[in-house]
């Protein structure tokens, strides 16, 4: 005859966290909360049914979690006050974006509260995942909460635990969509319906920023300002919690990031078209490789303009973060690079290998075909191959501010003018860079700007017949139907580049704007200094002698 089962107490040694009430909890964030009200901008009424009803469920649901359990956000309460930043910075950058681009001045009137509500419960509910996935929530018995079911505080409540404890589950996997179960727990069904008046996209922008989920066919602004805003709060709270703590594991946010720009470049360059002339990505039968460093530069590039504070400068450090992450594996135990030669490469070339093919593509789209033979090569490089050589361009010549400028734009302080003093390379690296036009404006520029004015810039890379834009002997010439073609405003885009210099006009007491010929018909449009994009030959360009900044 078996014994009934022992019931199965918590360790006294571990205090667990006060079953504290809801009350307790938003009055311990009262004053990131009265920051929330004022950036929203309504009345009482509506702010309690816009912003503190969700903010309060929220608190219910997590209650006093912690958000890691040995990193960032780890003391008690730390998952709401994630929660709560991340809210606050993703709704205070909605004052610098545009939302439905393309609609009428009355139909984005009537959208822009409702996208600036989605926003900020996108912030809120960002890492809610984490409830799910990371941690199993006891009482002193061992009673699991059933967090697909109830909130923790109703549990709490319900059951009239005093005290409850966390148990970390042993190298979790990041489930962002589990983000998705929970968040009728938060958000309630009026509030989604109210959301979804007059449109079909913000409900579902806002649940793909959620739960990870990518949106095809058009950039996600909500998804791309929580993610800013995220990465900014994490950031900050590594560095202030280094000199309470110890040493934090800094970096360890950023394989996310990280992960997620491998498989952007790999989906939408072309230069990571596997197995072709001149490609970074090659795959064999012997694994995925990378070329490294060229494949860190356009990544920390791509990142970069997505305004993420934090991202390692150094290709080995991003190695790191890879490969602590799982992403890649080393070669041996004294060399995390490989050595491979790719069909027509003059020599070995140096590169990193992926542990699965998955990791660049997943989903409905199938990895690419194999090569049949192998790339790996004991070969020692004969001479450093100059695409290697070639360094990414440091910080200052890009303009590099924090994303706290990005999203709160009256805090930012002056950015510093793009150099013109040529660097000391050799004709081989001059040759390499020079291939690649691409926009290189100061970050703290609208980045609704940044991103239409960019895209228009990259098409000179390509046929002249069909680029958005085109050289003029003072600089670029850019028509407006170009940026209106990209949802942006002409108006809006001439003061953002105004205010930073960036245009080219003989009259400063005149519209910058100027007519000439453009593919057979006369357009109107602007005309961008040439000190703002790369790869191009300064010398060729009659460049105003006034500084632009």
């Amino acid at each position: 005859m078996s014994l009934p089962p022992t019931p199965m107490h918590y360790s006294p040694t571990d205090p667990g966290f006060e079953a504290s009430s809801g009350a307790d909890l938003i009055g311990s964030q009262s004053a990131l909360i009265d920051r929330i009200r004022l950036c929203f901008g309504v009345d009482q009424e509506s702010f309690a049914r816009d912003a503190l009803a969700p903010i309060e469920a929220y608190a219910g649901f997590v209650h006093l979690l912690p958000a890691t359990p040995d990193n960032y956000f780890r003391q008690p309460g730390g998952l709401l006050q994630l929660g709560l930043e991340v809210a606050f910075y993703a709704l205070q950058g909605t004052d610098a974006h545009i939302f439905s681009g393309q609609s009428t001045i009355s139909t984005r009137r009537q959208l822009e509260p409702r996208w600036r509500h989605a926003t900020f419960i996108g912030g809120l509910c960002c890492e809610l995942h984490r409830a799910l996935a990371s941690l199993i929530v006891v009482d002193a018995d061992g009673n699991e909460w059933p967090a697909y079911l109830t909130p923790l505080a109703t549990w709490l409540a319900e059951r009239r635990v005093e005290r409850y404890f966390v148990r970390w589950r042993a190298q979790a996997p990041e489930a962002r969509s589990l983000g998705l179960f929970a968040l009728p727990h938060v958000v309630q069904s009026a509030v989604l319906q109210n959301l979804s008046a007059g449109n079909t996209v913000i409900v579902p922008h806002l649940l793909a920023s959620v739960g990870g989920l990518p949106v095809y066919r058009e950039p996600n602004v909500l998804d791309s300002l929580v993610r800013r805003s995220l990465a900014l709060v994490i950031d900050r709270n590594l560095k202030a919690s280094a000199d309470r703590y110890g040493s934090p594991q800094f970096g360890s946010h950023l394989e996310r990031y990280l992960v997620d720009a491998l498989r952007r470049l790999a989906s939408a360059e072309s230069a990571w078209v596997p197995n072709r002339e001149k490609s970074r990505v090659w795959y064999g039968t012997d694994g995925l490789f990378l070329l490294w460093p060229q494949c860190a530069a356009d990544a920390q590039s791509l990142l970069e303009a997505d305004q993420l504070p934090g991202i390692p400068k150094s290709a080995d450090t991003v190695l790191d973060l890879l490969l602590a992450a799982g992403v890649a594996e080393p070669c041996d135990s004294s060399r995390n690079t490989w050595l491979i030669k790719p069909p027509g490469a003059k020599g070995p070339l140096d590169a990193i290998k992926l542990t699965s093919p998955a990791i660049l593509w997943s989903g409905p789209e199938a990895s690419p075909r194999a090569l049949d033979g192998t790339l790996v090569t004991s070969l020692e490089p004969t001479r450093v191959m100059a695409a290697a050589a070639a360094p990414a361009p440091p910080p200052s010549q890009r303009g590099q501010v924090s994303l706290l400028e990005a999203v709160a734009p009256d805090t930012a302080a002056a950015v510093s003018p793009p150099s013109n003093a040529p660097a000391r390379v050799s004709p081989a690296v001059e040759e390499a860079a020079a291939a690649s036009i691409a926009l290189k404006a100061p970050m703290r520029l609208n980045p609704a700007v940044r991103d239409a004015l960019g895209s228009i810039v990259a098409t000179l890379n390509s046929d002249a017949r069909t680029a958005a834009a085109c050289t003029v002997a003072t600089g670029i010439f850019v028509p407006l139907a170009e940026l209106e073609r990209r949802g942006l405003q002409p108006a809006l885009a001439m003061r953002a580049l105004g205010d930073l210099r960036m245009l080219v006009h003989a009259d400063a007491n005149r519209p910058p704007t100027v007519s000439r010929d453009f593919g057979g018909a006369i357009t109107v449009g602007l005309i961008v200094d040439p000190r703002f994009v790369t790869g191009l030959d300064l010398a060729t360009f009659a460049i105003p002698e006034s500084p632009q900044a």
